[in-house]
């Protein structure tokens, strides 16, 4: 069954780096009930041959009142970020949703491994969150990669985390020069914390260019294709 389609009012608007930023939207018919790692699609009003269809991952756990956060980063000459950036509080926009299968896996018995690039960690957060207002005691290991110092998203969030939960690990890297560094330097943290270990559950988000060489490191190494998660937004 297709999933309603309904306007949703913009609460508040906040810009989280120079290039990212976060909307808080309430649906206006029906409340939309999610897991977190999932996401909604916008409906915009822009394009040749609108609405643009656009993917968001939900960035906060489900909140009793009905509000998603959404947040994205503009891309230069992106219809739907750049229109997305002219909306402020007050705006109307028609989303869908949810949708998505990158969610915990149950049980989680073994360590998890997060490992996203750029606003692929936005997922990850709500996942995040979950877990820490749950008092899921799972050891997780989160490897983020930026591709400056100016954008590392959620850089103090992770370090409180990591001061109130003693399962909880965060490595940050920063990657100026594109998804293929961001892969190298992930696979060299990567490789001394799996190799040789017992297995983890991964989940991998982010562009393809960055998902998919990490994937094949999993399955490569002995993973079945099952066992690792992944997103991609591109």
């Amino acid at each position: 069954m297709a999933e309603l389609t309904q306007p949703a009012t913009v609460l508040a608007v906040t810009d989280l780096t120079p290039h990212v930023r976060q909307l808080v939207v309430k649906p206006k018919t029906s409340k939309i009930s999610f897991q977190p790692g999932q996401w909604v699609s916008l409906k915009l009003p822009v394009g040749p041959k609108p609405p643009l269809n656009r993917a968001y991952s939900i960035a906060d756990p489900p909140s009793p009142y009905g509000e998603l956060t959404l947040v994205f980063d503009r891309v230069p000459g992106g219809l739907g970020s750049n229109y997305l950036y002219e909306l402020r509080s007050g705006d109307e926009v028609l989303l869908s949703g949810p949708y998505g299968k990158f969610v915990l896996p149950q049980p989680l018995d073994r360590e998890l491994l997060l490992i996203a690039r750029y606003t692929g960690l936005v997922p990850v957060r709500c996942l995040l969150k979950e877990m820490f207002f749950s008092k899921i005691q799972t050891p997780v290991l989160l490897i983020a990669a930026a591709p400056n110092e100016d954008e590392v998203l959620f850089h103090q969030e992770w370090l409180t985390m990591g001061m109130q939960l003693p399962s909880f690990r965060y490595l940050p890297l920063v990657a100026q020069n594109g998804e293929a560094e961001a892969v190298e330097k992930a696979l060299s943290m990567l490789t001394p914390l799996v190799k040789g270990q017992p297995k983890v559950v991964p989940m991998i988000c982010g562009t393809k260019a960055f998902v998919r060489p990490l994937l094949a490191y999993f399955t490569d190494g002995g993973y079945a294709r099952k066992e690792v998660k992944i997103e991609t937004y591109d």
